[in-house]
């Protein structure tokens, strides 16, 4: 597989949220970008708050931006914060540094990137996961 399709885009979205339900969490956004940033698919619970769509593609796009996942862009962040803030504002504040931000692989090519957000940072990743290696990819959150 050289894409992400939108049939694959559309499996790992629905895998991630029926995670999310089956684990009883918080109305969730899951949007997927594929390699070169642009949304393939993108949507949200009923319930979710108002910035949950902003934040979920912030993280995708921050673990696509930075070439790690947003779990690594958190603990960087700790470790570097001026850096991290830094690139941040060159991003104009596009990179949502929290787990929940999960790059998207097939074997060592890069297809993209999930974002997931509405309940805690390592709940959303947890549905990330499970919607990637549910379409058979390789899910790499740092």
């Amino acid at each position: 597989m050289a894409e992400l399709t939108l049939d694959i885009a559309r499996k790992i979205l629905d895998v991630a949220l029926a995670k999310g339900v089956e684990i009883k969490l918080k109305p969730l956004v899951v949007t997927v970008l594929d390699a070169r940033g642009c949304v393939k698919i993108s949507a949200a619970q009923d319930g979710t708050s108002l910035m949950r769509s902003e934040i979920a593609h912030g993280k995708a796009w921050g673990a696509l931006a930075m070439g790690m996942g947003s779990r690594a862009l958190f603990q960087r962040a700790q470790e570097q914060a001026y850096f991290v803030s830094a690139v941040n504002t060159m991003a104009q504040g596009r990179l949502i540094p929290v787990p929940g931000g999960v790059l998207i692989q097939d074997g060592g090519v890069l297809l993209g990137a999930v974002g997931v957000s509405g309940d805690t940072s390592d709940n959303d990743e947890i549905c990330a996961i499970a919607g990637i290696e549910a379409a058979g990819l390789k899910a790499n959150p740092g």
